[in-house]
Parts: C-alpha cells; sequence; structure tokens
C-alpha cells in the first residue's frame, strides 16, 4: 500500500502502476538479488514495457530504494513494540513471536534484505547506521536494565537480539529448507510449532537464577 507521502500528487492510475512495479520488483530482487536482477525481470514481472517502466522510476538502484525504504518500517516495527514497563520476560517473547510472524507473512521482503546483507549492505548501510541501530541501541538499554534488576538472566543484550533474528528469519529466508526436512505431518504447521518451540527456549533461557 503506498504512504500518504507518495500517493500526494499522483493519480490512481500513477499509484497503481507505481505499486504494481514495486510488487514486481520484490518478487525479482527477493529471488536473484540486487545484483543478478534486471530492469528488464522487473518490467516483464510487472507486465509493462521497460519504458513505461522508466516513466515511473529512472533506474534499478530507485526502485530498491524504494523498497528497501518501505522495507525498513517494517522491520522496525516489532522491535518499537518491546514496552519498558512490561513484565520482561513476556515482552522478549512477544516480539519473538512478532518476528516470526513477520516471517511467516513477509518472507520476500525478509529475504531482500537478507541478500542485501550478504553483499555488504552497500545500498543500505546507512539505514542501518541510523535508524535500525538508534532503535537496537535504545532496546539493548533497557533490556540491560531488566538485566540490572534481576528481572531476567545476565547475557549480551545485542547477541540476544541478534539470536532472536537468526532464529525467527530462518523460517523465512530458508523456509523450502524447513518445509522439505520436516516430516509430512509437522510441515503444514511449520510456523505455529517453531513459535511454541522458540518460547519455550527463550523463556528457559531467560529465567533469573
Amino acid at each position: 500500500m503506498a504512504k500518504a507521502s507518495e500517493a500526494k500528487g499522483k493519480t490512481r492510475i500513477q499509484i497503481e502502476k507505481t505499486e504494481k512495479i514495486l510488487a514486481a520488483a520484490l518478487d525479482v530482487f527477493s529471488t536473484y538479488g540486487f545484483r543478478g536482477s534486471t530492469i528488464d525481470q522487473v518490467a516483464q514481472q510487472a507486465g509493462l514495457s521497460k519504458p513505461n517502466l522508466f516513466y515511473y522510476y529512472d533506474s534499478k538502484d530507485a526502485i530498491h530504494a524504494e523498497l528497501i525504504e518501505r522495507l525498513l518500517y517494517i522491520w522496525l516495527d516489532p522491535l518499537h513494540q518491546l514496552n519498558p514497563e512490561g513484565e520482561p520476560i513476556e515482552e522478549i517473547c512477544a516480539y519473538v513471536r512478532r518476528k516470526l510472524e513477520m516471517a511467516r507473512d513477509y518472507p520476500r521482503e525478509s529475504r531482500l534484505f537478507a541478500n542485501e546483507i550478504l553483499q555488504g549492505a552497500p545500498r543500505i548501510k546507512s539505514l542501518i547506521a541510523g535508524p535500525l541501530k538508534s532503535l537496537v541501541d535504545e532496546k539493548t538499554v533497557v533490556v540491560q536494565g531488566w538485566m540490572n534488576e534481576g528481572k531476567i538472566a545476565e547475557t549480551d543484550p545485542y547477541h540476544l537480539l541478534f539470536s532472536i533474528w537468526s532464529t525467527t528469519q530462518h523460517y523465512a529466508d530458508f523456509d523450502s529448507q524447513v518445509e522439505t526436512l520436516l516430516p509430512a505431518n509437522k510441515s503444514k504447521d511449520r510456523f505455529k510449532e517453531a513459535a511454541a518451540y522458540l518460547d519455550r527456549m527463550f523463556r528457559k533461557s531467560l529465567a533469573p537464577e
């Protein structure tokens, strides 16, 4: 869905075409990565001619930049919701659930982000060093405060967040592997079972001694 700032001044047709291009680009970039993707692939996926696509975006970089900017809003929201006034273990486990739900509901976005990071994050370093780092620094202070008060077990708050990201995003970035390796009777409910498993694991590791 287009943001209000993006929609301002555009006709309905222009908004629809823009969204069509971005949806197509998300498919292409999340499959082939930025380097392996071409404008021709995006245009073909969107059902547009290349000149028509260039009417809306002047380069592959411009399309990718808008996708990443949108993704960052989605990516940061679950961590924004971590409430300093809440019960610590419940807050952290709720964050784990929200991240797993993102892996389930936004697999292409997760792979897009992963592909960019694997390439050294050349196009998103400023976003990582800016909004993402600021939020992570803010929330690690909260987690450290809970540790200092003895409400959760002592651990490194940064690596706690990294472990949450790795265990939840695995189910998006490697979903085909997870689905293939699980027994048939478990594959269908893999996200539900993963949620239960991760909840138990983090509750046990965070319980104060």
